[in-house]
Protein backbone atom coordinates (compact mmCIF):
# COMPACT_ATOMS: atom_id res chain seq x y z
CA UNK A 1 0.00 0.00 0.00
CA UNK A 2 2.78 2.37 0.39
CA UNK A 3 3.49 2.40 -3.47
CA UNK A 4 0.18 3.90 -3.95
CA UNK A 5 0.82 6.55 -0.77
CA UNK A 6 4.17 7.04 -2.86
CA UNK A 7 2.56 6.92 -6.73
CA UNK A 8 -0.11 9.26 -5.39
CA UNK A 9 2.54 12.20 -3.64
CA UNK A 10 3.96 11.96 -6.56
CA UNK A 11 1.22 12.86 -8.97
CA UNK A 12 0.67 15.64 -6.62
CA UNK A 13 4.40 16.66 -6.46
CA UNK A 14 3.78 16.59 -10.55
CA UNK A 15 1.10 18.88 -10.33
CA UNK A 16 2.34 21.32 -8.17
CA UNK A 17 5.49 21.57 -10.26
CA UNK A 18 3.19 22.24 -13.40
CA UNK A 19 1.25 25.03 -11.34
CA UNK A 20 -2.17 23.10 -11.23
CA UNK A 21 -4.70 23.47 -8.54
CA UNK A 22 -6.13 20.62 -6.80
CA UNK A 23 -9.10 20.53 -4.33
CA UNK A 24 -9.32 24.08 -1.96
CA UNK A 25 -9.90 23.12 1.15
CA UNK A 26 -13.72 24.44 2.46
CA UNK A 27 -13.31 28.08 3.51
CA UNK A 28 -13.63 29.17 6.65
CA UNK A 29 -16.87 30.30 7.91
CA UNK A 30 -15.06 32.89 10.98
CA UNK A 31 -13.37 34.65 8.31
CA UNK A 32 -13.72 38.35 7.78
CA UNK A 33 -15.13 39.01 4.47
CA UNK A 34 -13.97 42.72 3.47
CA UNK A 35 -16.51 42.72 0.25
CA UNK A 36 -14.41 40.80 -2.40
CA UNK A 37 -16.09 38.22 -4.08
CA UNK A 38 -13.18 35.30 -4.17
CA UNK A 39 -13.00 33.86 -7.56
CA UNK A 40 -14.68 30.79 -7.99
CA UNK A 41 -12.18 27.96 -8.03
CA UNK A 42 -13.31 24.75 -9.84
CA UNK A 43 -11.60 21.55 -8.69
CA UNK A 44 -9.31 19.64 -10.72
CA UNK A 45 -11.22 16.63 -11.83
CA UNK A 46 -9.67 13.08 -11.63
CA UNK A 47 -8.65 13.33 -15.96
CA UNK A 48 -7.40 17.16 -15.57
CA UNK A 49 -5.32 15.84 -13.11
CA UNK A 50 -4.05 12.82 -14.57
CA UNK A 51 -3.59 14.66 -17.86
CA UNK A 52 -1.34 17.30 -16.03
CA UNK A 53 0.21 14.72 -14.92
CA UNK A 54 1.22 12.87 -18.01
CA UNK A 55 2.21 16.26 -19.20
CA UNK A 56 4.80 16.57 -16.65
CA UNK A 57 6.72 13.78 -17.15
CA UNK A 58 6.55 14.59 -20.76
CA UNK A 59 8.19 17.32 -20.15
CA UNK A 60 10.56 16.14 -17.50
CA UNK A 61 11.42 13.60 -20.47
CA UNK A 62 11.73 16.31 -23.18
CA UNK A 63 13.92 18.17 -20.69
CA UNK A 64 16.13 15.52 -20.08
CA UNK A 65 16.92 14.39 -23.91
CA UNK A 66 17.91 18.18 -24.65
CA UNK A 67 19.87 18.54 -21.89
CA UNK A 68 21.67 14.86 -23.27
CA UNK A 69 22.17 16.26 -26.39
CA UNK A 70 23.80 19.76 -25.55
CA UNK A 71 25.97 17.35 -23.31
CA UNK A 72 26.45 15.41 -26.75
CA UNK A 73 27.20 18.19 -28.50
CA UNK A 74 29.97 19.49 -26.16
CA UNK A 75 27.53 22.20 -24.59
CA UNK A 76 29.81 23.65 -21.58
CA UNK A 77 26.59 23.95 -19.65
CA UNK A 78 25.76 20.69 -19.74
CA UNK A 79 27.92 18.55 -17.21
CA UNK A 80 27.03 15.08 -16.97
CA UNK A 81 26.44 15.29 -13.18
CA UNK A 82 23.25 17.16 -14.50
CA UNK A 83 22.67 14.85 -17.46
CA UNK A 84 22.82 12.39 -15.41
CA UNK A 85 20.41 13.02 -12.89
CA UNK A 86 18.00 14.30 -15.26
CA UNK A 87 17.74 11.08 -17.26
CA UNK A 88 17.34 9.48 -13.44
CA UNK A 89 14.27 11.73 -12.86
CA UNK A 90 12.48 11.30 -16.14
CA UNK A 91 12.98 7.32 -15.51
CA UNK A 92 11.65 7.54 -12.18
CA UNK A 93 8.53 9.72 -13.49
CA UNK A 94 8.15 7.50 -16.25
CA UNK A 95 8.05 4.25 -13.80
CA UNK A 96 5.81 6.23 -11.64
CA UNK A 97 3.28 6.66 -14.72
CA UNK A 98 3.58 3.32 -15.69
CA UNK A 99 2.64 1.94 -11.98
CA UNK A 100 -0.16 4.45 -11.76
CA UNK A 101 -1.57 2.62 -14.83
CA UNK A 102 -1.00 -0.64 -14.06
CA UNK A 103 -2.78 0.19 -11.10
CA UNK A 104 -5.75 1.69 -13.06
CA UNK A 105 -6.28 -0.95 -15.82
CA UNK A 106 -6.24 -3.66 -12.15
CA UNK A 107 -8.89 -1.27 -10.42
CA UNK A 108 -10.78 -1.22 -14.07
CA UNK A 109 -10.88 -5.30 -14.13
CA UNK A 110 -11.61 -5.65 -10.56
CA UNK A 111 -14.82 -3.41 -11.03
CA UNK A 112 -15.32 -5.01 -14.44
CA UNK A 113 -15.50 -8.49 -12.27
CA UNK A 114 -17.77 -7.72 -9.80
CA UNK A 115 -21.11 -9.83 -9.71
CA UNK A 116 -24.19 -7.94 -10.19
Amino acid sequence: MSDVSAILSQIRSYQSQIGTRGLEAAPNPNAVDFGRQAPAVKPASFGETLQNALQGVNNIQKESGALAQAFELGDPRADLARVMVAAQQSQVAFRATVEVRNRLVQAYQDVMNMPL
